[in-house]
Order: C-alpha cells, then sequence, then structure tokens
C-alpha cells in the first residue's frame, strides 16, 4: 500500500528558527515523515528551490579586464611617449615603455581573476555525494540534488551537505571550526535550543560544510544552496569589492596630478620654443619628446614591481607567502591588525593547567602535548599533589587518545585533544602510562554522548573492578554521592564548594571537566548506562588552549610599533579575554560578544570596534561589520582567518592574512597573504618587511624624481634664458635608460634602516610625495642645475669645444646621481657613516655599472657618432667628481639642519606617518 502523499512544501523555509523546533515540528513544518521524500518530491522541490549547490560568480571577459589595466593617466601618458619616441626613431625606449605597461596589464589581470577563485573554493567544499533516506530506502544522491526535507544519514568522516535540524543523534561531535572558529568539536543534541542562541549554540542544528568528527545522526535538510549558511557568507563575499592598497592608491593619485602637470608643462614649453626662442617645430617636438620621455618615470612601475618582488622574497623567509604583490606594502601601513585566536595567537593544543581537589589547587607546568614537565602545589603540599595524581589516574585510564612523536621533535595528538592533553598531564604527575593500564585492563565502557555528558570505562582492580568517570563537571556532581577527602578517604559531598570552583575555573578562561570513581567489589558482565552512579568526586581539571610565547612578543612589538591587536574568535568570551590578558593586548582588555553586536547599530560600531580589544561568539556578518567599522575611521586593516566564517571579513580587510596549515581554501584564496606557519609572530615579522619596503619604494621615488627633475630644470632654465642647450635630446634619453635600470634599481636591496619597528604607522591618506619629499625634489634639482650649469659655463671658459662640454654635462649627472644615491640611502639618518659609504653589494655593482656606460659613452668612436659626445681629459673628470662631492656635503648639511630645527617630523618617522589614527592604541 503506498503512503499518502505529504502536504506541500512552502515556498520558502524560514531560515533561522530551526534550531529552536521540535524534530516533528520541523517535520511537519516541510510536510515530510521520518522515511523522507517520495522520488517524484524530492524532483518537485529541486525545480522549486534549485540545486544544492553555490551560484558561480558573473565573468567579466578577459579583453574587458585587460582594457581595464589601461584606465590610468599615467600609463596613458607612458604609453603616449611610446608612440612618439617609436615615431622619432627612439625604439629602444619606445620597446622598453611598451614592455612595463604591458607587463603592468598582464599582473592586474591575473590579480583580477584569483578573486572569482574565491567563490570557486567555498562551492567546493560542499561533498559530491550524500545519503539520505527517499521515500522509506536508503539512497546515495548527488549533493547538488538535495531539496529542503531530505532526511540526511551522517556518520564520522562526512561532510555536513546542508544545513539540517537534528532528528536522531548518537555520541555526535561535530567540527565547526570553518564556520564559527570553535577550536574543538562541539557535542551535538536533538533538544531544541533558545531561538535567540548564538550560532555556535545551536547544538540541535547542523551546518553545511562543516565536518562530522565523531558519532552518527539523522537529520533533517532545511536550507540548501544560496539560503544555507554557507550560502549565504559566498552572497557576502560576492558582494564585496576588492580594496585598493594605500600604495596603489597613491600611485593613481600621483599619476593623475602628474600627467596633468607634464601635459600642461610640455605644451607650454614647445610653444615657447617655436614662437619665442624661433625653434622648427620638428626640433622643438624632438627637444619636448625627449624632455617628457626623460621625466615620466616610467621605470617606476617595474622598479616598484621588483621592489615588492624582492619584499616577497624576504617574507617568504620568514614564514609569510603573499599571493598579491602590493600587499607587501600594505602590511607596513597596517595600524590595526584582527586576528583569530586558536593556532594563531595560541598553539591550538589544549593543555591541562590546572588540578583542583578537597586537598587544594595543583598547577601543570609544560608544553604543550609533550610528556615532559611537573605539578607544583602551593608550599609543596604533599597531600595536594597526592589528590591531583589520583585524577590524573582515573583521566589516563578513561581515555582513548594517543600522544606519539613527530619526527620533528614535537609531540603530536591522535584524539580528542582534551583527552591528548590528560595524558601529558599523568606525565607530568610522574604516572607510568604503561604500568597503569596493565594493573587495570579496561573490560568495558560507555562512550561520550551528548544525551548523558559523560565518558565511563570499567577497568579490572584486583578482585573487584574499578569504575572511571570524567565528562562535563555538572553531570559528574550530578552522579556522584560523596568526595574524595584530603586523606584519600571519603567524605560527604559538597556541591556548593565545587560549583564556585567550576565557575572560578570558567572566570579564568579554562574549558573545565569533572573526575569520578567508584570501587566494585564484583565484576559485572557488561557496563550499562545505568551503571553509573554512587561515584566518589575526586576533582576537577582546567584546560586551555596557552597563548604562544613568540605571540607575546610579537604583540608587544606591534603595540610598540601603534599597531593595535584584536582578537576575533569564535571561542567564549571568558576563554578570549583570558587569552588576551596574558598577550596584553591592551592595558584594559574589554570583551565585546557577538550578542552585543547584535544591538549596536552601525553608527555607533566604529567608537565600540576601536575601544574594544577582543570579540568573542562572532558570526561572518560580524566580522564583516567590525572590518568595516574599523576602516571607517580611517584604520588600515590586516584580517586574519582560517575557516569560510572568515573569507568575507578577509576579501574586505586591507590585507587578508590566511592560515597555511588548517586554513581552508575559501580563506586562502580570499586573502592576499597566507601564514605558512600559522603563527602571529610571523605577521609581526611580515609587518617590519613591509615597512622596509615601502621604505625602499619612498627611495626609488625620492631619488627617481629629483634627478629627473634636475634634467628638466636644466633644459627648461636654457630655453626660457635663450642659452645653448646643455644636452642634447638623444644625451637625456641616454641618461634616462642608463642610470633608471641601474642605480634606481639598486635601492630595492636596501636593508631596513634601524627603528623600523619603534615609528608609528603612516596615515592611510598620506600623499605619495609629501612636504619633505616635495621639497627634496625642489632642492635636489635646483643643485643638479647649478652645479651642471657652473661645470658647463667652466667647459665653455676653458675653451673646450660644445660637444665636449656637453659629454661633461652627461658625466656630471651621472656622478651627481651616484652622490645623491648614497645620500637618499638614508632618509632617516646621516649617510656619513662606515655602513652607509660602504654601500650594499646592489649599489656597488650599479655604479660599476654606470662607470662602465659612462667611460663607453667619453670614449668609444661608435658611441660619439650616435651621440655626439667626445672624449674628457683627466683635470675636467676630477672637476665632475668634485662636484658630485659637493652635492653630498650639502645634502647631508640639508639633513643635519632639518633634524636640528626639527623642520620636517619625517625625518624622525616615516613620511607620511604623523599621529596615528583614532584607537590604533586602545
Amino acid at each position: 500500500m503506498g503512503k499518502p502523499a505529504p502536504p506541500a512544501a512552502p515556498a520558502a523555509p524560514a531560515p533561522d528558527d530551526w534550531h529552536a523546533l521540535e524534530p516533528g515540528e520541523a517535520l511537519a513544518r516541510l510536510g515530510v515523515d521520518g522515511d523522507g521524500l517520495a522520488p517524484d518530491e524530492a524532483a518537485r522541490r529541486l525545480g522549486q528551490y534549485g540545486p544544492n549547490a553555490l551560484p558561480p560568480p558573473p565573468r567579466v571577459p578577459g579583453w574587458r579586464r585587460l582594457l581595464r589595466q589601461f584606465n590610468d593617466p599615467l600609463i596613458l601618458f607612458l604609453l603616449a611617449a611610446a608612440v612618439l619616441s617609436a615615431l622619432l626613431g627612439h625604439y629602444a625606449d619606445a620597446g622598453v615603455i611598451a614592455a612595463v605597461v604591458l607587463v603592468n596589464a598582464i599582473v592586474g589581470v591575473v590579480q583580477e581573476g584569483r578573486a572569482e577563485q574565491a567563490l570557486s573554493a567555498l562551492r567546493s567544499m560542499l561533498a559530491p555525494t550524500a545519503r539520505v533516506l527517499r521515500g522509506g530506502r536508503r539512497a546515495t544522491v548527488p549533493v547538488a540534488s538535495l531539496v529542503p526535507g531530505d532526511v540526511l544519514l551522517l556518520e564520522a568522516g562526512n561532510r555536513v551537505p546542508a544545513d539540517a535540524r537534528l532528528l536522531r543523534a548518537r555520541g555526535l561531535r561535530v567540527d565547526e571550526s570553518v564556520l564559527t572558529g570553535e577550536s574543538v568539536p562541539v557535542d551535538k543534541q536533538v533538544d531544541p535550543v533558545a531561538p535567540d542562541a548564538e550560532l555556535a549554540a545551536r547544538t540541535s542544528m547542523l551546518h553545511s560544510g562543516t565536518l562530522v568528527a565523531t558519532g552518527q545522526a539523522v537529520a533533517l535538510a532545511v536550507a540548501t544552496g544560496p539560503r544555507s549558511r554557507i550560502g549565504r557568507i559566498g552572497a557576502l563575499l560576492g558582494g564585496i569589492e576588492p580594496l585598493e592598497t594605500p600604495l596603489l592608491r597613491q600611485i593613481r593619485r600621483f599619476g593623475r596630478g602628474f600627467t596633468v602637470a607634464a601635459l600642461v608643462a610640455a605644451v607650454a614649453l614647445f610653444l615657447f620654443a617655436v614662437a619665442v626662442r624661433g625653434y622648427a617645430w620638428l626640433d622643438a617636438l624632438m627637444v619636448v619628446v625627449a624632455l617628457a620621455v626623460g621625466v615620466v618615470p616610467e621605470s617606476l612601475p617595474a622598479v616598484i614591481t621588483i621592489t615588492l618582488a624582492l619584499g616577497v622574497r624576504r617574507m617568504a623567509a620568514r614564514h609569510a607567502i603573499v599571493r598579491r604583490l602590493p600587499a607587501v606594502e600594505t602590511l607596513g601601513a597596517t595600524t590595526v591588525i584582527c586576528s583569530d585566536k586558536t593556532g594563531t595567537l595560541t598553539r591550538n593544543e589544549m593543555a591541562a593547567r590546572s588540578v583542583v581537589t578537597v586537598a587544594g589547587r595543583v598547577e601543570a607546568q609544560g608544553e604543550g602535548y609533550a610528556p615532559h614537565g611537573r605539578l607544583d602545589a602551593a608550599g609543596g603540599d604533599g597531600a595536594a599533589l597526592e589528590a591531583a595524581r589520583a585524577v590524573a589516574r582515573i583521566g589516563l585510564l578513561c581515555n582513548d587518545a594517543h600522544l606519539r612523536e613527530a619526527s620533528d621533535g614535537h609531540w603530536r595528538a591522535d584524539g580528542d585533544p582534551m583527552e591528548a592533553a590528560l595524558l601529558a598531564l599523568a606525565a607530568r604527575a610522574g604516572i607510568d602510562r604503561e604500568a597503569l593500564r596493565a594493573a587495570h585492563p579496561r573490560l568495558d565502557e560507555v562512550p561520550f554522548d551528548a544525551a548523558h555528558r559523560f565518558m565511563a570505562t570499567l577497568h579490572a582492580d584486583g578482585e573487584g573492578a574499578l569504575l572511571c568517570v570524567k565528562g562535563a563537571p555538572e553531570q559528574v556532581l550530578a552522579l556522584s554521592v560523596a568526595q574524595a577527602g584530603a586523606d584519600g578517604a571519603q567524605a560527604p559531598l559538597d556541591p556548593s564548594t565545587w560549583r564556585a570552583a567550576i565557575d572560578a575555573a570558567g572566570d579564568a578562561g579554562q574549558r573545565v571537566l569533572g573526575f569520578a570513581f567508584r570501587r566494585l567489589d564484583h565484576v559485572p558482565a557488561q557496563l550499562a548506562l545505568e551503571d553509573v552512579g554512587g561515584l566518589v568526586f575526586a576533582g576537577l581539571v582546567g584546560f586551555i588552549d596557552p597563548p604562544r610565547e613568540e605571540a607575546i612578543r610579537a604583540v608587544a612589538d606591534c603595540r610598540g610599533a601603534g599597531i593595535a591587536v584584536k582578537m576575533i574568535t569564535g571561542d567564549h568570551a571568558a576563554t578570549a579575554a583570558a587569552i588576551a590578558r596574558q598577550l596584553r593586548l591592551a592595558d584594559r582588555v574589554r570583551v565585546v560578544t557577538g550578542q552585543e553586536l547584535e544591538h549596536v547599530a552601525d553608527a555607533d560600531l566604529p567608537a565600540l570596534a576601536a575601544e574594544a580589544s577582543v570579540f568573542a561568539r562572532t558570526t561572518p556578518e560580524h566580522k564583516l561589520r567590525i572590518v568595516r567599522a574599523l576602516q571607517s575611521r580611517g584604520h588600515t586593516v590586516a584580517m586574519t582567518g582560517d575557516g569560510v566564517n572568515d573569507a568575507p571579513a578577509l576579501r574586505q580587510a586591507d590585507i587578508g592574512i590566511a592560515m597555511g596549515h588548517k586554513g581552508t581554501e575559501a580563506a586562502k584564496e580570499a586573502s592576499q597573504m597566507v601564514l605558512a606557519d600559522d603563527n602571529f609572530a610571523s605577521i609581526a615579522a611580515a609587518v617590519h618587511e613591509g615597512r622596509a619596503v615601502y621604505d625602499n619604494i619612498r627611495k626609488v621615488i625620492a631619488w627617481t624624481l629629483p634627478t629627473n627633475g634636475g634634467e628638466a630644470l636644466a633644459v627648461v632654465l636654457a630655453l626660457a634664458l635663450g642659452w645653448v642647450l646643455p644636452m642634447t635630446p638623444v644625451q637625456i634619453l641616454w641618461i634616462n635608460m642608463v642610470l633608471t635600470v641601474t642605480l634606481g634599481l639598486s635601492l630595492a636591496f636596501e636593508p631596513p634602516e634601524p627603528g623600523v619597528m619603534s615609528r608609528p604607522p603612516r596615515r592611510r591618506d598620506a600623499p605619495l610625495v609629501s612636504p619633505f619629499m616635495l621639497w627634496r625634489i625642489c632642492l635636489v634639482s635646483v643643485l643638479f642645475s647649478a652645479l651642471v650649469f657652473a661645470v658647463f659655463a667652466w667647459a665653455r671658459a676653458r675653451g673646450h669645444d660644445l660637444e665636449t662640454a656637453r659629454t661633461m654635462v652627461v658625466n656630471t649627472f651621472c656622478v651627481l646621481e651616484v652622490f645623491y644615491l648614497f645620500a637618499v640611502r638614508y632618509l632617516h639618518g646621516t649617510s656619513f657613516s662606515l655602513r652607509g659609504l660602504r654601500g650594499t653589494p646592489a649599489v656597488l655593482w650599479a655604479i660599476a655599472a654606470v662607470v662602465l656606460a659612462q667611460v663607453a659613452f667619453t670614449w668609444l668612436p661608435w658611441m660619439h657618432a650616435v651621440f655626439g659626445s667626445r672624449p674628457v681629459p683627466l683635470l675636467e673628470n676630477l672637476v665632475v667628481v668634485a662636484a658630485g662631492v659637493v652635492l653630498l656635503a650639502l645634502l647631508e648639511l640639508e639633513k643635519w639642519l632639518l633634524r636640528r630645527f626639527d623642520v620636517f617630523a619625517e625625518l624622525r618617522t616615516v613620511a607620511g606617518s604623523g599621529s596615528t589614527p583614532q584607537g590604533a592604541h586602545a
């Protein structure tokens, strides 16, 4: 006989109240019974709800992506210069400019394609098939065909294929770290929970993409595809536009201003040369184009790219793998780091830290799961130590975990992390694991189940048996009738004292287990759930995931550098607060929970986000709101994460940092950087490298623009005053070609200056050309022009012909730029030191290349024919070198005067830093 047809499914299931319904109510709402959907009804609902898959992102055609890369004024200006250079026969320059522009465009296209991969990684988290009940029969179906109303069959190792309400569960524990950040598997049970329960507290629900750690379950699919929790995260991720990094924003702003200024100046100079000075229009055009190509820093994008690439290599050596080049520099501008707790700031290893018995409190000393260490009691209290050992013996016997030593010397846990911590505790208590287990072999057990919240094991004990129990302390207390006294004898149970100890451990951020035992005169045939009772309560053990020692130092380094560190975690508020205090995240740690955030308006959130140090029990929406709130106050935000729940905030942040070991692919694809060791200390090291990279980029700019400006000013003054041009257009191009690919590039290899982490972060809106940089551009341009004209006039006064005088001018420019390189290597200190004068290997090789090029320019006959150069006598060459010495001395005097009178505070800090945004030191 066929079953009556179930009621029709509703148009759309309510997404957020399933956890509060009884299983029967959930079945009734979806119009299904315990045998599952009939095949034809499943097909109908598939047409109604759509496939259980995340929608693919809209694709942008490749040609459109490529064209978008040229929508930049500086790029367009460079392309125009390349075309004009080619028309005038300067094919080498045209080729170099075009190559730089094309490489930048290709890199941009590749980076845009990475963004689409984040959603693809989310979609890949769904298992390919699922086991269901269809019409009362078990079936394996594609995950994409699941619909609301399907009855799912799950067991350990399965990935949950849809959001589902539990109907039956046995020993069920689910790893929800990808969604909640919870550091240990969560116990699940069928009973409904409060309607306003946090996501992590919805123990009657399973969520798509999470992993069944232990046990079995029958669950009702209530949300699929975009309606599932992971689907909503995908929608958040797809709606976030990638932010420009501070450097790209500065370069874009600089490019617009520079392009407008250069075009206006070029047109004005061309008209002046033709109308006032009587130049033929073709001659004037050649001068203007040569000058424009010389002034435009067309090599700047390439040099900046190389500088960033070198930073990427140095960061990789410090376990920070950069996926997108501009992220290197963004780290240097970071003012707030929002960090996950588990595994990043902490060791991701549960440690048994305290044992509380009637005899007193004992602290366990030791690192990780290594079976080394000791127990310490106040005053060396022997009774307290012996009572703690009794608790440790119960924890060792009532235990299914194993410890093993890896090849790298670290101890790893196989099994539940808290059980592994109990094994380490027993070793620190001096208990021989193998001997104890041999003396008390296990006879039977009652596995842990969320329904009864304890585990019990039965062991041989002489003629009788020993029952060992561990579990939720309230549950173990309820099963106890006595407690172990200070002398080991049984005493009346005092529940209030134990509850106070449990509360105190919770306030300290510790997870607590209770331990009890019972001696039996005879060995029962089997151990049943009903046999667990009449226990003697032995004590409590407090567990915590301890902070990394290197993370404590790294947090201190970040705070010293003006960078606030905020913890955003899915863990409990008390646990997060305890770790935050140990890490010294702030002078006064303030904790805000996800429930509190729900009631905070968007307008009030920025102030709260700046003040708080810890955000606990957060959802993906909360994390996204926190990052946006901090950015609204001018912060440059770095965000760490490892789960799917972190992906939207990772993409919204100025720099997203994913975990390499425990991070999901969705988190990695949404990030700009991946930590190979999942260690917060690597972030601090990367910030150090990021600041060094930005310093080097500023040095490249501080060297390039003034030297180009000196060339331009010399030609402009000659035209304006009616003097003979000190250089020909082809000689201008020679200077530009030789020096930018040698001296300018060498600055990319500069090591960090001292005190790089003692400066505050630069402002988010700091201009690329700061007041000090503008001053330096003007000063150096004037000094270059003055020294060049002095050498030119001296050469003419000595009776040299025009070609020899111009050769000396070209050599003078090269020498001046070499000496200026030594001055600009130290923006924040003097260059008159052994380290400063010695230079780096890159600087020395660059100088050698320039010297060889100028020797060829001055002495080789074929160079004379191409560039109109001539040999220069020895005395004249000494005068050229003396001009460089004069320049370096004047610039070092300028540095001293600026420091002495505090004209530019940038010489003490980083250029453009100023004060940190409000809340950076919260």
